[in-house]
Formats: C-alpha cells, sequence, structure tokens
C-alpha cells in the first residue's frame, strides 16, 4: 500500500492538516509545522513514507519556482532596478564573506584538501529561499529594510548558483559517480563556451521580450473565453514552460521564472495570475518542507550527534557573524540587522543540488556530503525557531537600540495639539488643522517619510511617541490634546500606555484599523476612539442613496442617526468580546436592532417629493418587513 499514490497523497495532506493548525497555535509559524509533519511521517519516525521523499523532494522543488515567480509579479522593474546595490554589494559580499571564512575554517580543522574545502564554502554560503521568503511573508516582514535586504542576497544566491555549479567540476580530486539520474541533459552541453554564453543570453532576452509583448496578448485571447479554468491552465503552463527552458540551457528555474514575473509585474492580468497561482505553490512549497523534514537522516545522525550538531552550530554561528558584520557594513540599523542576520543563518535547498553534483564530479566523497547534507537540513528546520528566538528574546533587548542610534529631532516648539504619526492619515488630519489656524506639533518615527515631508515644505520631527522623553520634549505637559494616528496595533497601544502613564492629563483621541484594535482602545478610556474605513464607508453609503434620488438633507440625517447608533452599539459590544457565544449573539442583535432603527424612520422617507412616492404606497411597501423583522426582536 505504500507505493500507492493515493495512500501517499493522504498521508501527506493529513500530517500538513494536523500538524500546522498546532504549529501556528503554539506560534511557531506554517513552515516549522510542515518540517515537523515531515519528521513525524519520515522513515525514522513513524515511517509512513521512505526513500521516495527524495523523489517527491524533486517534484516539491517546483514549489520554490512558483514562490519566485509571484514574488516577480509584486517587484516593478524599476523597483528590481532600484535594488541593485544591495543585490550586488550585499549578496556578493555575503556568498563571497562566507565562502571564504567556510573554506578556512574547513582547512584548518580537517585533512581536507583545499579544492574540497572550497566546494563546501560555496555551497554552504547559500540560505533558504523557500523556508526564508515564507516564513517573513507569513510574518509581514519581507517589506521591510531587513526582508528586502534578505531578499536581495537570496536572490543573488539563486543567481550564484549558475556559475557554482559550472566551476564545481573543475574542483574534481577523484573520478565522479555518474549515475543516469542526475546526468546533465541541456541542449546546450558539450558546445563551446561562447556560444552557450550567447544561448543563455538569447533566452533570457527572448523571455523579457515575449513577456512583455506576446504574453499580455495571448492572456487577452484566453480572457475572453471567460473560462476560469483555461487562464489557470495558461499561468501553470507559463511558469512550467519558463521552468523546463531554464532547465534546458543550465540556469535555475527559480531565476527564470522571477525574472518572467518581474516582466509581468506592469501587466493588467497580474492580480488574476497571483490569484490563480497562489493555491498551488502554498501546496507546492508545504510538501517540500514536509520533504525537507522527511530526508533528514536520523540514522546518521545517531550515529555522529556530536560531529552533526558541532556541524550545525559552527555553521549558523558562522553565518550570523558575517551577516551582522556585512548588515553594519552596509548601515544597517539594529532592528532591521537582526532580522536579516537570523533569517539568513541556515543553509539552502541547493546545498542538496550541489553536494549531489559535487558527488557525481569527484569533488566530495559521500562520507563528506552526507554529514553536510543532515546538517543543512537540519539548519533548515531550525530556521523558524531562530527567528523566533531573535522576535522574542533578541529584539526586545537589542534591536530598540535603533532609535537611540538615530538621534531624535530636537524638537524646537510646543503646541497644544501633538500627532504622533504623519502618515496618510495622519498628515489629512494635520492639513485640516492648519488650514483652520490650530497648529500642532507632528512626529514620525519613518526617517524617509520625515525626510520627504521636510522636502514638501511641512515641518515634522523624527522621533518615536512610544518614549515618554520624547513625548516630553515636544511638551506633552502643556499640551492638550495627543492624536495617535500610526499604522502599528502595537505601537498604537504603547505610545497611549506611555502617555497615560507620565501625562495623565492629556486627553487621547486615536485611529484604529481593526475590531479587535477598536475595543482594546474604547477600555482605555479615551477621549476618542475612530475606525479608520468608518467615515469613508458611510460616506460612500450616503452618496449611494444620493445616486438613487434620495434628497441629500434626508440622507445626511439618515447617515448621522446610523453613525450614532453604530457608535453606541460597537461600545456596548465591546462589553461582550471576550465571550464569544454571547458576542456573537449580541451582534446579530445589534445588526437587527439597528436596521429596525432605519426602517422605523421610513415614513420620513416618504415624504420626500422628489422621489415620486407617496406616504402610503411606500409604508404599505415596508410595513410586512417592519412588522416581521419586529416580531422577531420580540421572539
Amino acid at each position: 500500500m505504500e507505493g500507492n499514490f493515493f495512500y501517499q497523497a493522504f498521508v501527506y495532506l493529513a500530517a500538513a492538516v494536523i500538524a500546522v493548525p498546532v504549529a501556528k497555535k503554539l506560534g511557531l509559524g506554517s513552515v516549522l509545522g510542515y518540517l515537523i509533519a515531515g519528521v513525524i511521517i519520515g522513515p525514522y519516525v513513524l515511517g509512513f513514507i521512505g526513500e521516495e521523499g527524495q523523489d517527491v523532494m524533486h517534484f516539491a522543488e517546483f514549489g520554490v519556482v512558483m514562490m519566485l515567480f509571484l514574488v516577480g509579479l509584486e517587484l516593478q522593474p524599476s523597483l528590481l532596478w532600484k535594488l541593485r546595490a544591495p543585490i550586488l554589494g550585499l549578496g556578493g559580499v555575503q556568498v563571497i564573506a562566507t565562502t571564504i571564512l567556510i573554506t578556512a575554517i574547513v582547512m584548518l580543522l580537517t585533512p581536507l584538501v583545499w579544492q574540497m574545502a572550497l566546494a563546501i564554502g560555496l555551497t554552504l554560503a547559500l540560505s533558504s529561499t523557500a523556508i526564508v521568503l515564507q516564513t517573513l511573508s507569513e510574518k509581514g516582514l519581507l517589506k521591510t529594510i531587513g526582508g528586502q535586504n534578505a531578499f536581495s542576497v537570496l536572490l543573488f544566491q539563486d543567481i550564484a548558483v549558475i556559475p557554482i555549479l559550472a566551476f564545481l567540476p573543475l574542483l574534481a580530486t577523484t573520478e565522479g559517480t555518474h549515475s543516469s539520474g542526475h546526468e546533465s541533459n541541456t541542449w546546450i552541453e558539450g558546445m563551446p563556451i561562447i556560444l552557450q554564453t550567447l544561448i543563455v543570453l538569447g533566452v533570457i532576452v527572448s523571455i523579457i521580450l515575449i513577456g512583455r509583448y506576446a504574453i499580455s496578448y495571448a492572456f487577452r485571447l484566453i480572457a475572453q473565453t471567460r473560462l476560469r479554468e483555461l487562464f489557470t491552465a495558461a499561468a501553470l503552463l507559463l511558469v512550467i514552460g519558463i521552468t523546463l527552458l531554464m532547465t534546458q540551457v543550465g540556469l535555475s528555474p527559480a531565476l527564470g521564472t522571477f525574472l518572467a514575473g518581474v516582466v509581468l509585474a506592469q501587466s493588467e492580468y497580474r492580480h488574476e495570475l497571483e490569484t490563480d497561482i497562489e493555491p498551488f505553490k502554498g501546496l507546492l512549497l508545504g510538501l517540500f518542507f514536509i520533504a525537507v523534514g522527511a530526508s533528514i537522516d536520523f540514522k546518521l545522525i545517531f550515529e555522529n550527534p556530536a560531529l552533526i550538531a558541532a556541524i550545525v552550530a559552527g555553521l549558523i554561528a558562522v553565518k550570523l557573524l558575517i551577516l551582522i558584520v556585512v548588515g553594519r557594513f552596509f548601515g544597517m540599523r539594529n532592528d532591521s540587522n537582526l532580522l536579516f542576520a537570523f533569517g539568513l543563518a541556515q543553509g539552502g535547498e541547493f546545498a542538496f543540488v550541489l553536494f549531489s553534483y559535487a558527488l557525481q564530479n569527484g569533488v566530495l566523497t559521500g562520507s563528506e556530503a552526507n554529514p553536510l547534507i543532515a546538517a543543512v537540513a537540519i539548519s533548515m528546520a531550525l530556521t523558524p525557531l531562530l527567528m523566533l528566538l531573535n522576535e522574542k528574546l533578541i529584539q526586545p533587548y537589542f534591536g530598540t537600540k535603533e532609535s537611540v542610534e538615530k538621534k531624535a529631532d530636537d524638537i524646537d516648539e510646543k503646541n497644544e495639539v501633538i500627532v504622533a504619526g504623519f502618515g496618510r492619515y495622519g498628515s489629512t488630519i494635520g492639513r485640516f488643522l492648519q488650514a483652520n489656524g490650530t497648529q500642532a506639533t507632528y512626529l514620525d518615527i519613518d526617517p524617509n517619510n520625515v525626510d520627504l515631508l521636510r522636502k514638501l515644505g511641512l515641518k515634522v520631527f523624527y522621533g518615536d511617541a512610544s518614549r515618554h522623553d520624547l513625548l516630553h520634549a515636544a511638551g506633552a505637559e502643556d499640551a492638550k490634546l495627543l492624536i495617535v494616528a500610526v499604522d502599528e496595533s502595537e505601537k498604537t497601544l504603547e505610545i497611549v500606555q506611555t502617555a497615560q502613564k507620565h501625562f495623565p492629563h492629556l486627553k487621547i483621541m486615536v485611529r484604529t484599523k481593526y475590531w479587535n484594535d477598536y475595543y482594546d482602545m474604547l477600555e482605555k478610556n479615551l477621549l476618542g476612539v475612530y475606525r479608520e474605513f468608518s467615515d469613508t464607508a458611510l460616506r460612500m453609503g450616503a452618496d449611494v442613496l444620493s445616486h438613487l434620488g434620495y434628497r441629500k438633507n434626508q440622507v445626511q440625517r439618515s447617515l448621522r442617526k446610523f453613525r450614532k447608533h453604530d457608535e453606541e452599539y460597537a461600545t456596548d459590544l465591546a462589553k461582550t468580546r471576550h465571550e464569544q457565544k454571547n458576542f456573537i449573539k449580541r451582534g446579530r442583535q445589534v445588526i437587527e436592532e439597528l436596521e429596525l432603527l432605519m426602517l422605523d424612520d421610513i415614513d420620513k422617507v416618504a415624504k420626500d417629493k422628489d422621489m415620486g412616492w407617496d406616504t402610503e404606497t411606500i409604508k404599505e411597501e415596508f410595513a410586512p418587513m417592519i412588522r416581521m423583522q419586529k416580531d422577531e426582536k420580540n421572539l
């Protein structure tokens, strides 16, 4: 039964469905959940899957390819061009420095010749694109400075795999063990190096040109059929086709599909492509992580525990050291640098390919490669834990030094109002206050935003408003109002707690984005709590009624009535927010009561002469609905 396809599918899916929710519940993240699931069902624990796990690994690597295609879709070519410095600078320095240090350590501590040591150094310099990007994306950190720099290094590493593969055979010290399953079978094999280079460049240019002109036209024709499944098939065909093409010319499939994604980033079909491919990417990536967990050779580990542990600890320590130094050299602040270092401090999935290739070409033997493969798999499995360690234990003590290192601005003015957060929300408040002759002191924690706003002629001070010394410098002791308009919920809570503790006289008004944040702030007894999109949504609803023929004065009365009762009901709901059953029950009652209140006002609408309706007709039309809802309420 073990060889049955449906049995294997059932085992993998069951492991994922059980392990991932448990891992998420424990705060470990989905990646670690998949890895644990792989270990449990692997040949060394429950034994539900055996040696076929290696074959699944090759299939599941397609998930990495799809992930990079979707990452490419998110990157405009102009943004990628802006990242050229960190890609070449950070990526190049990291790979070269790590290779040199690991090579030196291997030569110093082992009897291996320099060719073997260099092959190990080149291979271990790479990190796991799949695990790092998935974990950063899951935590919402991919677009931070640390996340963007980690992505730049990973992209450089994916590109570096190509010359490393070409260079490894030159390091051979013995005759290789070529197996038919791993022999190179590319179109350009055996051709002169100049011709190979021209063909590779031609393929890359073709992908760019076809992606920019032909593919959009093809998708337009497919979209006209209005068959969703055909569009999905075309999206998969595109990714698979590019993967095969890049493989046949000896390039990294992940690099090719990433390039195609960047080319299509400006296409009108970008969002449709993302939507169609995302489920496949998620499933295949999950399968990849499970396969990594299942491929960990516990027999080898138990036979050589000290050796494997030393390799894993040494690899992580060396890469952490290199990454922290490189990050500091390139001017990264503590928070970003720690995220960058802990995110990339593992081996990568390409190590499996490179070590296998080194075995085939006689660069390494099994006795050297097998412990390294096991150590790389373990280091990959440890990555989510390392990032959790950084997030929970290290960042709180060392990450906060960022705000100290970048000195807050000297605030040379004091006003009755302080606005914390001068982004898209806070800037609208600020401009409205200034237009009405009210001056305020504006604080923002984003240095780039502060620089931009100053160039626009707005006086904004850099600083973290959750620090009481900064609020003191901004005149909080004499101010009357503090407006908190920052984006992050946690930062909002920190600012409110600091202000209430050190400046209890301050009246605080807070902007919130989500219902839970709104309820949290209501419990703080603030002067005002404002849901970010509430007024905009009500204004749009009012405009809808106006366009349907309702008179504007009636619409405005209805809007004011709805807002008043909606806020009262929201305050009432907050009392039961921690009791799910009561919260849902009361929520249903609130919705019905609010609708009844609005329907009871229908006779006023009936007086609207512009509607062309008479009072009796409208009452007759709506009376059954009103009576029915009142009856339900009484029940």
